[in-house]
Formats: C-alpha cells, sequence, structure tokens
C-alpha cells in the first residue's frame, strides 16, 4: 500500500477500484489547519506525473500508464485539449485515440487517481493551446476574457464535458481527486477576474460543491494575482533549478495555510525548430524532487519551456508525439514552432521507453513511500525496416480537383484561414501576375503577414520560401498572365503568449515592386480526407515532372516480416514536409532545419500481412533518389 492508502492495493488487485466504498464516504479535501490534503478523512500526499492522451495512440495507453504507475506515482495530471474533441462548432468527437472517458476509466483500473485540468485554455505546447481556431471565425473575439461569444462557445463545451467527468470525480465513486480552472491565466494580459469567476460558477453548477477546484500559476507575485481567485485553490509551478524554500513562499503569499503544491515540476526542456535538442540531468532533476518531498509538498512531474526569458509552457512525464497539426509554438519578440516530437528528455520517452532520469526518480520515491510489487515493464520492442523506395505520384498544383473538390473561393484581396473556415493545414492562393516583369521585381509582403510558411511558384515552378519572422521578400520575372501561386502552411498557432488569437494565411496583400496584387482564388486544401479515403494510392497514376522543385507527392509501399512494432522514420536528402503511413499523419519532418530528424511510428499503425502505404508531402524539394529510411531508434540534435 502507498500513499496512506491501505485499501488501494488490494481493490486493484481485485480489479474493484472505486467500487467498495460508496460514494457518500469518500472524500478530498483540503485540510488548512494541518496543511495537507485529506483523502477519505486520513492526511495524504500524491506524487503526479502527467501524460497527454492526445498525443499517445489509444492501443499504447495502457503500457504508458503502467510505467508511470510502476515508477511509484500514485496519481496522473491530464489535460483535455477542447480543440481535439469539439472540432467544429458543435461537432463533437470522443472515439478511438480521442476517447477520453475510456482513457479516465483506465487510469482508474490500473489504480491511479487523477488530477485533471480541463481548460478551456490549456497551453501544453497544444495548437492553440487547446482552444479550437473556429473560435477565430468571428474576428473580433476577445479570447479568455468576459468577451461574450467567447463565453458562450465556452458554456456549450463544458455543458458537454463536465457531465463526462462528473461521475468519475473521487466523491462520486471515481477516482479524480482534483480539477484544475482555466491555466496559468497569471501570464496572460487580459487579468479578467469576471471571466475566472463564471468559470468558477459553472464548474461548481456541472460538478458540484464538493470537489477540489484549484489554479496553477509560476511563483511571480504579477501572475499569482492575476490567476488567483478566492474558491480557487491557488498552487504554483517551478522547476529544479529554483529554490523551493523561496517557490513555496510564493504560494504561501497567497495560500497561508493548506498543503504545499507544485503543480508543474519541469523535469525537462522544450525543442523547437532550428534549436539543438535540449536536455537536462536526471541527477539535478531527482534532486529538486527529493528537497520538495521533504518539505512534505505534492508534487507533479511535468517540464517547461523556461530558460531565462523564455516562456512558460508544458511538459510531462511522458511526452508522446504531436501528430498530424497539433503542435503549438511560443511567440516572445519571434513566432517559434514546436517539434513534432513531444519527448523532449521525458522520464518516459517519446516511445514510451524508461530512461536513465525516470529510474532516478524512482529512487528518489522509494525514499518516502514503498515502490509497487514487480519489475519496470520493458522498453517497447522496435524494428528497424530498413530502406523504402518512393516514386514521386504528382505535384501538388496538379491535384488541386482532388485535394479542394469544393473549387476555389474568390476574392480581390487575400482571405484568412479563418475567414475560409480552414483549421488546419493548406491554403493555396492563386493569381496571375498583371502585367510584364522583364526585369527582376520583388515580390513581398507586410511584416508578420505570412502566417506560417508561403511557398512560392511562378508558371508551377518554384521559386523560393516567405517566412514568418523571416524571409519575406523574392525577386522574379514573367510575363502578365502568368499563374502565381502561393501555398500557405500553418505550423501551429500560438499556445503561449501575449495573445492566443493567432491568425493564419495571407494577412496582408502581396505585392510585386510595392503595387499590390489582386484578384485571388484561395483553394482550402483538405489532404488528409483525400489521404484517409486511400488517395493517392487507389488513384489512376498521374504523369508528373520527375526532377521539378516544390510541393509536391511522393508514394511508396512496404511491408513488415511479420511484425508490427514501433519504428522511427529517418528522411534522407529531403527537406520540409509530412508523412502519412496508412493514412495515420504522423506529423511534419522538417531535416532542413531540425533538430529533429526522425519522425515516431508506432507499431499500431502498421499493417502485418499486407502492403503498408507511404504517402509524403515534401514541401521545398526531395533528392534525386526519395527513399526513407526506417530506424529502431530516434535521431534528435542534428540541425543543419
Amino acid at each position: 500500500a502507498r500513499m496512506g492508502l491501505p485499501a488501494l492495493t488490494l481493490l486493484l488487485a481485485a480489479g474493484l477500484l472505486c467500487t467498495q466504498a460508496s460514494p457518500s464516504a469518500r472524500s478530498f479535501q483540503l485540510d488548512y489547519e494541518h496543511n495537507c490534503f485529506r483523502k477519505d478523512g486520513a492526511p495524504f500526499r500524491y506524487i503526479s506525473g502527467s501524460i497527454h492522451y492526445a498525443r499517445v495512440p489509444r492501443p499504447a495507453w495502457r503500457d504508458r500508464l503502467l510505467k508511470m504507475y510502476m515508477s511509484g506515482l500514485s496519481t496522473v495530471q491530464v489535460y483535455v485539449p477542447w480543440n481535439y474533441h469539439e472540432t467544429l462548432p458543435g461537432v463533437y468527437d470522443f472515439t478511438g485515440n480521442r476517447d477520453l472517458e475510456a482513457f479516465l476509466d483506465l487510469t482508474a483500473e490500473l489504480g491511479l487517481l487523477v488530477i485533471l485540468r480541463p481548460g478551456p485554455y490549456i497551453c501544453a505546447e497544444w495548437e492553440m493551446g487547446g482552444l479550437p481556431a473556429w473560435l477565430l471565425w468571428k474576428p473580433d473575439i476577445n479570447l479568455r476574457t468576459s468577451n461574450p461569444a467567447y463565453l458562450a462557445a465556452v458554456d456549450s463545451w463544458l455543458h458537454i464535458l463536465l457531465p463526462k467527468i462528473k461521475p468519475r470525480l473521487y466523491q462520486q465513486g471515481g477516482n479524480i481527486i482534483s480539477v484544475q480552472v482555466e491555466n496559468e491565466y497569471g501570464s496572460y494580459y487580459a487579468c479578467d477576474y469576471g471571466y475566472l469567476r463564471h468559470l468558477l460558477g459553472s464548474f461548481r453548477a456541472l460538478l458540484g460543491s464538493e470537489v477540489l477546484l484549484f489554479t496553477t500559476d509560476s511563483t511571480r507575485a504579477e501572475e499569482l494575482r492575476c490567476g488567483t481567485l478566492q474558491g480557487l485553490y491557488a498552487t504554483v509551478d517551478f522547476g529544479p533549478g529554483s529554490n523551493v524554500t523561496e517557490a513555496f513562499g510564493a504560494q504561501r503569499r497567497v495560500e497561508p495555510k493548506g498543503p504545499l503544491v507544485n503543480s508543474e515540476y519541469y523535469t525537462g526542456w522544450l525543442d523547437y525548430w532550428g534549436e539543438a535538442h535540449a536536455s537536462t540531468s536526471a541527477a539535478w532533476v531527482a534532486r529538486g524532487l527529493e528537497d520538495m518531498l521533504q518539505l512534505g509538498a505534492n508534487i507533479n512531474m511535468q517540464v517547461v519551456s523556461w530558460q531565462g526569458a523564455q516562456p512558460p509552457g508544458e511538459y510531462m512525464f511522458h511526452g508522446g508525439t504531436n501528430f498530424a497539426y497539433w503542435s503549438g509554438a511560443d511567440y516572445k519578440d519571434l513566432y517559434k514552432p514546436v517539434t513534432t516530437s513531444y519527448d523532449y528528455d521525458a522520464p518516459l520517452s517519446e516511445a514510451g521507453d524508461p530512461t536513465e532520469k525516470l529510474f532516478a526518480i524512482r529512487t528518489v520515491i522509494s525514499k518516502f513511500q514503498p515502490l509497487p510489487a514487480g519489475p519496470m515493464p520493458p522498453a517497447t520492442p522496435k524494428y528497424a525496416y530498413g530502406r523504402v523506395a518512393l516514386r514521386k505520384y504528382a505535384d501538388l498544383l496538379d491535384v488541386l480537383d482532388v485535394l479542394c473538390p469544393s473549387g476555389p473561393i474568390q476574392s480581390q484581396f487575400p482571405l484568412t484561414f479563418e475567414a475560409l473556415k480552414q483549421v488546419h493545414g493548406f491554403v493555396v492562393y492563386h493569381t496571375q501576375l498583371p502585367w510584364d516583369v522583364p526585369d527582376p521585381a520583388m515580390l513581398g509582403a507586410p511584416p508578420h503577414s505570412v502566417c506560417d510558411r508561403g511557398y512560392v511558384m511562378l508558371q508551377k515552378e518554384y521559386q523560393g520560401t516567405l517566412e514568418r519572422d523571416g524571409q519575406t521578400t523574392l525577386h522574379v520575372t514573367g510575363r502578365a498572365g502568368d499563374t502565381l501561386d502561393i501555398l500557405l502552411e500553418n505550423m501551429g498557432r500560438i499556445s503561449f503568449g501575449a495573445n492566443t488569437s493567432d491568425f493564419k494565411g495571407l494577412l496582408g496583400n502581396l505585392s510585386l515592386n510595392s503595387r499590390p496584387l489582386s484578384n485571388w482564388l484561395m483553394y482550402p486544401l483538405a489532404i488528409d480526407t483525400a489521404v484517409q479515403q486511400g488517395w493517392p494510392h487507389t488513384a489512376l497514376p498521374q504523369s508528373s515532372s520527375g526532377g521539378r522543385a516544390g510541393p509536391a507527392f511522393y508514394t511508396g509501399t512496404f511491408e513488415t516480416p511479420g511484425i508490427a512494432w514501433d519504428t522511427f522514420v529517418k528522411f534522407p536528402g529531403w527537406s520540409k514536409g509530412l508523412l502519412w503511413i496508412n493514412g495515420f499523419n504522423l506529423g511534419r519532418y522538417w531535416t532542413r532545419r531540425g533538430p529533429q530528424q526522425t519522425l515516431f511510428v508506432p507499431g499500431s499503425v502498421l499493417h502485418v500481412g499486407y502492403p503498408n502505404n507511404i504517402t509524403v508531402l515534401e514541401l521545398e524539394g526531395a533528392p534525386p533518389t526519395p527513399l526513407l529510411l526506417f530506424l529502431d531508434r530516434p535521431l534528435y540534435n542534428r540541425t543543419l
């Protein structure tokens, strides 16, 4: 038995967790007199780790949670990304990998308690911090405030989500011991107490009066002032480099009594595209953890991008992967998109493997409470499937009829993704040169108006790339009537910064020698819909211009030798793009910029006994001999 829970092991062994005690006998409360939590009346301290179910394929949930339990954790902390479930207004998805209730039920089955963080904003380096991009379809909306349009959307969502949560609260017989309201709100510019009061009222109305509700903020006085509210227990977050006594002193200034809680103890650091892969010392993390446990503190282990002036973001005991388009971005003077891998030197690696850091943490925990009996489950098996040759299928501009079956939208000037109601991915902006350009002319965009990368084609010939906070001009020549196409890529909306209203696409008009271009056709691309339906593997072969650079699709197949194990794909000679295997979007690669050089492929994505279909969208230029290399380990720290 651990954490003062003598019945936990017995209940787990019997498969009857949370069923023997009647709901009315169960309680999880604050004890202000003794500065602790009380669970069913007894003093209680949790040691927790964060995991994002949205970043882990459902077949791997049990493996990751079991390893967390065997590490000595009593509790897991779980975010709920609103945009992962309400994909369009009033359209909800809680199936498959998005089955939140199945994930929560699995935590209970394995004997883990849950600290739930349902937002509505979560940060988490997740696309737009978990807020749905369709909120920006109302361009004057003020996010994370008392703005009526925003509150109406939040209330509608909470009335769907929280009734799923209530029967799983500890007081109701479940395993959710506390629920966070908003997330690090003190770091947001608005400081809108009316908004926090509205959320508090909604959570109480939908979850009841007994559940423990809390907030999390940094230890900065200004952030604690704006992020806390009477009726919500205030907790703090800080990393192993902090003075533990001073950090908890900041909590004591807003909560003079009650348990000490570090809701995000940062066990690693964040990666951005174009920067070196970060890591933290296992000994450093373990030492900070032991210092807090000696103070009797409650801890959740998580990682943050907080080095010097860097903004705080989320990370976890197990990170996982930003599949598809779910990676977010930070903004501090520059737009900084997050890598596809959410490994970030976590105690459990991206593929779920126990690391040296995990065992160091486990050793520290063993000094304060007994560990579960039995060995740590091993690393998941990996397989190097070797080289797979690909062939070019088609240039992107030659298959717009497939990728945008509804046809283009016409406008005198460019429209944003949000105006086009395009949530993720890509939009093609098409026009024609209005006059002859015999000498090189400057094709340019206003500052900060290319969001986030624009791949420029003139007469279907790739000219180069325009980039947010980077190169915003190219020199071109051509004749009147020549086609000009810009493929705009959304690299992920800002998840942490002064404002999360991160509009995408061409936010201003392109000009040629300072003369605005007009008469645009815009093609919102539904690439994932086509690939999930079997395209291009089920389509007739296309005649493609073999060596032309620029956005193009490549295809190939491979078979597994009777096993479907996890693997990692390397892109030798490729530049930047996306990878699908069997219709599953594995996310972005950017070998030319790094640091990440491989994409994680869960074995659950692969087929056994028949071919696995590979589709690659390369955006800048594929190697002369296009192939992929499947490895049994990742490559991270390779920045060119």
